[in-house]
């Protein structure tokens, strides 16, 4: 490797057109330090700048049989910053994009929450319509989230009748969804 240490950068560019790559790596150990230096004076962040540096690098290897450069320092200190505004670039687009999607899925949940709101009152109106002991023993379960014997407890009556009440009312209200069509959608609210 120390062979080349000596070679300008011109005789290094020659190499690197013939596929050296130890001159290659010649090239990268004589000006990584200093491009990494440019490259975090704009992106500020360490990593992002190693893999700025890192794509020139691999730009340069990747050109070397079509490369002609006057001078190689300047060269790769405008190729950075070529690099640096792309990413700069590419990031608040990433952002934008981000922030566009974010607003839909604000959009799409609004509306999940308007038609959750839809069915909650149509489901309540369902329960209004039940014969009274059923109706009480329905929202002592689902609105209270009281047990079985909690609500016999409650309403002073066996465990088997509030398990008959809330049998029917469940029958009832599957029945109501079903004709009107909105059984599927009201099923996992009734099932929580």
């Amino acid at each position: 490797m120390g062979f080349y240490v000596n070679f300008s950068d011109q005789e290094l560019l020659e190499e690197l057109r013939l596929g050296n790559r130890v001159a290659f790596t010649e090239l990268f150990n004589r000006y990584w330090k200093k491009l990494l230096a440019i490259s975090y004076t704009y992106t500020k962040d360490h990593s992002s700048a190693e893999e700025i540096v890192q794509e020139v690098f691999i730009g340069l290897w990747n050109r070397k049989d079509q490369l002609n450069i006057k001078a190689l320092e300047p060269y790769l200190a405008t190729a950075v910053k070529f690099s640096v505004f792309k990413s700069i670039h590419q990031q608040k687009r990433r952002e934008e994009l981000a922030m566009l999607n974010y607003q839909t899925e604000l959009i799409a949940l609004d509306e999940e929450k308007i038609h959750a709101k839809f069915l909650q009152e149509y489901i309540d109106g369902l329960v209004e319509q039940l014969p009274e002991k059923c109706r009480l023993v329905f929202k002592y379960s689902r609105n209270d989230g009281l047990t079985i014997p909690e609500i016999a407890a409650e309403m002073d009556i066996a465990e088997k009748t509030v398990e008959a009440h809330l049998t029917k009312a469940l029958k009832t209200i599957k029945r109501d969804l079903n004709n009107s069509g909105t059984f599927l959608i009201a099923l996992s609210l009734l099932i929580k």
